[in-house]
């Protein structure tokens, strides 16, 4: 079986990357939750509890309704 691989045995360049890209994780998935929030129901496809729930979802849930939830005026 393969050690598992902890914080410190990442480079710090790995460390950078990982802290960067959770960063942006983090900043998608707040924008997503106040267009939710600010966006009338009649402009977004499903229900906006639904969507809320698919932030849970790592990129995916937020990258999703981005691409599907919104409606185009």
């Amino acid at each position: 079986m393969a050690k598992k691989t902890t914080w410190n045995d990442l480079s710090e360049a790995q460390r950078t990357a990982v802290k960067v890209l959770a960063a942006a994780e983090l900043a998608l998935k707040i924008v997503m939750l106040i267009d939710i929030r600010r966006r009338p129901a009649s402009q977004i496809r499903g229900p906006k509890a639904a969507w809320r729930a698919a932030a849970a979802v790592n990129l995916i849930g937020p990258l999703s309704y981005f691409a599907f939830g919104r409606r185009r005026a």
